[in-house]
């Protein structure tokens, strides 16, 4: 275990898991998400995986973005077994790599998507960081059992949440990286972007601090700020730029790769890119292609 190389050449992140879980046939609709396949099919969450390795990406993050203890005991799994879930998901990401040498990031979501009522784009929860620390430090030191080379704190709404993570990650003995979901400039819940990273600037467990899951015109401005406020790689990878309507339960507008920024990503700080959702291993092997002159 150790975390990946961030001082030079960037390195590829994987998509979206949902989106080839998906396109495989399979449902990760409920609150456990792609982590209902940890309990249904071990094998299609691997299968996943390995699809981005295939497209080039050089980490993996885990499909325990949406898991819980509260979730799983829902789905019938006790505690134990909510652990070794936990654990296993860290453990295929491991196991898709096929010989080559591939970064795994335990992915720690927030709270909002684990209560799945979309509460990860609002924040202000109305819990406190203490009761916010109580709820996620179980689900870190699971995580953190199975050795993954890194946390990935991510699509953290607020800076009470981002302080609760950083805080419940301590002593896990694992670095983390911190990243936020923004619009219009701000986190989710209106936090200015310098307050917001200024929580992780002289913290030597944060190995990264960026922004994932949200438009790719973001980005830029974000990646700038993180990188003038902490001194720190950034990482970045947002969604493709869709919108989901409601309403008409479909997405609208018109997908960008992450490839057509990546370059700018890159001059600016970013050293983790890759993409979150609608973004498959089709534009992960386009990231992957563009960002091969750096390396």
């Amino acid at each position: 275990m150790s975390a990946p190389p961030l001082t030079g050449r960037p390195l590829v992140l994987d998509g979206g898991l949902s989106n080839e879980l998906v396109a495989q046939g399979h449902a990760v609709a409920g609150e456990l998400w792609t982590a209902r396949l940890l309990v249904e099919d071990q094998a299609a969450v691997r299968a996943a995986h390995a699809a981005y390795v295939h497209a080039g990406a050089e980490v993996l993050i885990s499909a325990s973005y949406q898991a819980s203890f509260e979730g799983f005991a829902r789905h019938g799994v006790d505690r134990a077994a909510a652990e070794r879930l936990f654990g296993d998901s860290v453990r295929l990401a491991r196991a898709a790599a096929g010989g080559r040498r591939v970064w795994v990031a335990g992915s720690v979501g927030p709270y909002g998507a684990v209560s799945a009522d979309g509460g990860e784009y609002r924040g202000h929860y109305g819990l406190s960081v203490g009761e916010l620390v109580r709820f996620h430090r179980p689900r870190i030191a699971a995580l953190a059992a199975a050795g993954p080379d890194v946390l990935a704190l991510e699509t953290v709404p607020d800076v009470v949440e981002a302080e609760a993570l950083l805080r419940a990650a301590e002593g896990c003995g694992v670095p983390v990286w911190l990243s936020y979901t923004v619009e219009g400039g701000r986190t989710r819940a209106g936090q200015s972007l310098e307050e917001a990273f200024a929580l992780a600037a002289g913290d030597d467990r944060v190995v990264a601090v960026g922004v994932n899951c949200c438009a790719p015109e973001e980005v830029l401005p974000a990646v700038e700020v993180a990188a003038a406020t902490t001194g720190k790689p950034v990482v970045a990878y947002p969604n493709s730029g869709e919108e989901w309507d409601v309403a008409g339960r479909r997405w609208r507008g018109r997908g960008r790769s992450p490839a057509a920024y990546a370059a700018a990503w890159r001059d600016a700080g970013a050293r983790l890119i890759g993409g979150c959702c609608r973004v498959g291993p089709a534009g992960i092997a386009e990231l992957a292609a563009r960002l091969a002159p750096f390396r």
